[in-house]
């Protein structure tokens, strides 16, 4: 059976007219009949094409401020009639009804509308009917009928047409109407979510269009895709495409630099996640090499990330560190060309978007959805709960330890000084062992703890941690509180001049 079909008429009703004209000239010059409506019937007319009004194949008007243009049966019994069904073809006779090869649309935007802050009024306005509703009869008829759903497939249906003289493949029309089936989800997905932005049904409806295929994920044997805009949120100046875990590094990385976009110039380094080096500084040379100095081993191939702009002073001491990624709100040119010197380092400039407010994970065989972590310790949120008050100098470096903290793979523990990073328990089954893990670390690198703070994701449920730190030189700690036991950390404090402090919010990240 010969599967190849000859458009010999096309409905054409379009928002985006980029591109159109030469589709629109070449059908003419295949002697296919146009039918169109609204702005794209003008359109056509203004290129000196014959056109005819969909008005006059229903005989009836544009209604209702141009909400009813399409919605008839003889254009729908046009796009649908099953061209081998005997029955169809008899009451395409009957009623007169014109077929209709090809269905070209593109929709309202919606997505843009709801982006540009309209009001609900306008974007009401925005959701489409007719189109939606001719892209999904058509796809359903894509054995006869061929439907182009969108603007981005225009230049392919236009190289279709000139290479093949009109004509179309089952298989062609068939990749179309995959097409058309995913504009049509993605755009009732993206209605859906915007009268559900108070989240009043607990449904879960996500679309990306989208999508960049990895060199792998997490490891060479499986396989990595990445679904969302990163041109929206960096402009990538430098170096290799970024890896699966790339990207999970940078996510973590613009998420805890986002806990210090306000502070004065701080860099922090990260591996696997976590940060292995972080501080706040007068210079962002000195926030860099501060960093640098909490753990100079686990910096090698290293993401860093600046919360400021990065010049020519401190990409010369970046320069000197093997690292994949460097990431800044900006950078002077001479930084750039210094730090480009190494092909393959990644060099991103982000720009201020906003972060989505809800996080989605797989698991077991379902998802996981929850609200970010978004609560930010501060000041007015700590209770002092020893006799032992914490200095000024102290609480600034509670705060500090705290967003670290925030950020780390739990169980953690945070040792802080001076607003820089001294080490970190990461990931441990007991905090216990985090908070050793976090002084062993810091020995090492030869810091010296006495008059140290530290931070941890969750209460203690006994005073021993308390008791390791004061051994190790901490005199400050910063803590969610609630346990039933806290007063024996409490009563331990008291007796040996630590300063405590409760937040009430407990930070885990698993």
């Amino acid at each position: 059976m010969n599967t190849t079909k000859t458009i010999k008429s096309a409905l054409i009703s379009v928002f985006d007219k980029t591109g159109l004209e030469p589709i629109v000239k070449k059908l003419h010059q295949l002697n296919v009949t146009i039918y169109s409506t609204g702005g794209t019937e003008d359109f056509i007319k203004n290129l000196n094409i014959p056109v005819v009004a969909i008005e006059d194949v229903t005989s009836y008007p544009s209604i209702l401020g141009g909400r009813v243009k399409t919605l008839h049966p003889k254009v729908f019994g046009g796009i649908l009639n099953r061209q081998d069904n005997e029955t169809d073809v008899q009451q395409m006779q009957e009623f007169d009804i014109p077929q209709i090869d090809v269905v070209i649309v593109d929709l309202y935007p919606f997505e843009k509308t709801v982006a540009s802050g309209a009001n609900d009024t306008d974007i009401i306005e925005k959701i489409d009917i007719g189109g939606i509703s001719l892209i999904r009869a058509a796809a359903k008829n894509f054995k006869d009928t061929v439907i182009i759903p969108s603007v981005n497939e225009y230049s392919l249906f236009l190289d279709i047409i000139s290479n093949n003289n009109g004509e179309s493949t089952f298989e062609q029309r068939q990749t179309f109407a995959s097409k058309a089936f995913n504009v049509s989800s993605h755009y009732d997905t993206a209605i859906f979510n915007y009268f559900n932005k108070n989240h009043e049904e607990s449904v879960l409806k996500i679309s990306e269009t989208k999508g960049d295929i990895l060199r792998y994920g997490e490891n060479p044997h499986q396989k990595g895709f990445f679904f969302g805009n990163f041109e929206k949120m960096f402009t990538k100046l430098h170096g290799k495409e970024l890896s699966y875990n790339n990207l999970l590094d940078v996510d973590a990385a613009v998420n805890l630099m986002n806990e210090f976009k306000n502070d004065n110039p701080t860099f922090a380094i990260l591996k696997h996640n976590n940060a292995c080096g972080i501080a706040t500084r007068k210079t962002l040379k000195q926030a860099y090499l501060d960093a640098l100095e909490a753990d100079p081993t686990s910096a090698f191939g290293g993401v860093l990330i600046a919360n400021s702009r990065i010049d020519l002073a401190t990409a010369e001491e970046i320069n000197k560190l093997f690292c994949e990624v460097v990431i800044a709100p900006s950078f002077d040119d001479d930084a750039v060309d210094l730090l480009e010197e190494k092909k393959n380092r990644i060099i991103l400039v982000q720009k201020q978007v906003d972060l989505p407010k809800t996080s989605v994970r797989s698991c077991l065989n379902g998802i996981l959805v929850q609200d970010k972590d978004l609560k930010t310790d501060s000041k007015q949120d700590l209770k002092i709960a020893t006799t032992t008050s914490p200095s000024d100098e102290e609480i600034e470096d509670l705060i500090f330890a705290s967003k670290i903290c925030k950020h780390t793979k739990s169980n953690t523990i945070i040792l802080a000084k001076n607003k820089q990073l001294c080490a970190s328990g990461t990931g441990q089954t007991s905090r216990v062992d985090a908070l050793n893990q976090a002084i062993q670390k810091a020995i090492s690198f030869q810091f010296d703890l006495t008059g140290a703070v530290l931070a941890s994701d969750a209460f203690f449920p006994f005073p021993d941690c308390v008791e390791i730190a004061n051994k190790a030189g901490i005199t400050a700690v910063i803590q969610p509180g609630g346990s039933i036991k806290d007063e024996l950390s409490i009563d331990y404090c008291n007796k040996n001049n630590v300063a405590m402090v409760f937040t009430g919010i407990r930070h885990f990240k698993h």
